[in-house]
């Protein structure tokens, strides 16, 4: 099912495609996108990733139906590892194994390109046969953490093939700013995310968890 286009491996071009969807001006104040070790929620825990996780991770990007939407790679573990060790150190975004709480892998989603109030998010995958509620968990567990390091606002781009994803952006209350080619852009407003902690509470009902790094 997921898909948020934004790849782990070739970022800086939708980074600059969210900016420019999103914002103009460069005076507002920039919050941190900060790494953990983990974000626990109900059935689900958001993993810091690192390099023991690159078999996983390519897998999931060699998946014809989960991957199509991602930018190509090749079926070479080195460049995941190499990718996933120098992320290490990497200041400016989060990329987290979905697991659950038994650490079964799921999937993976990172947060990253903080502007202002707003951070994007993408390489939302879930492997195939994963229960129906872990998507909706997963992403109310990004907008909780998200929101614990003061931002209030998302921002992200997705392939227009990617039907049933930006349907499931589009009813947690994001808003269609404009479309390329070949892309989707969104931004979601804190009352939109408020809205959908609310409306989907039942997927997460003590909140969150965080475990610093």
């Amino acid at each position: 099912m997921m898909g948020t286009r934004s790849g782990s491996f070739a970022r800086s071009r939708r980074m600059r495609a969210c900016n420019r969807q999103v914002f103009s001006g460069s005076d507002v104040e920039k919050k941190k996108i900060l790494k953990c070790r983990r974000v626990i929620g109900h059935q689900l825990v958001l993993r810091d990733a690192n390099p023991e996780d690159a078999s996983f991770i390519l897998g999931l990007r060699l998946d014809e139906s989960k991957g199509r939407y991602l930018s190509k790679v090749a079926p070479d573990l080195q460049p995941q590892v190499e990718w996933l060790a120098r992320y290490q150190a990497d200041v400016g975004q989060a990329y987290f194994i979905i697991e659950n709480k038994a650490g079964e892998r799921f999937g993976t989603v990172r947060l990253y390109d903080a502007v202002g109030d707003s951070f994007c998010w993408g390489s939302w995958l879930l492997r195939a046969g994963s229960p129906t509620a872990f998507a909706i968990e997963s992403a109310l567990i990004v907008y909780r953490y998200a929101m614990s390091l003061g931002f209030s606002a998302a921002h992200f781009d997705v392939r227009k093939d990617n039907r049933s994803v930006w349907q499931f952006h589009e009813r947690f209350g994001a808003m269609r700013l404009s479309e390329s080619g070949t892309d989707y852009f969104y931004s979601i407003d804190e009352a939109a995310i408020q809205y959908s902690l609310s409306r989907y509470a039942r997927f997460l009902p003590h909140g969150i968890q965080v475990v610093p790094g």
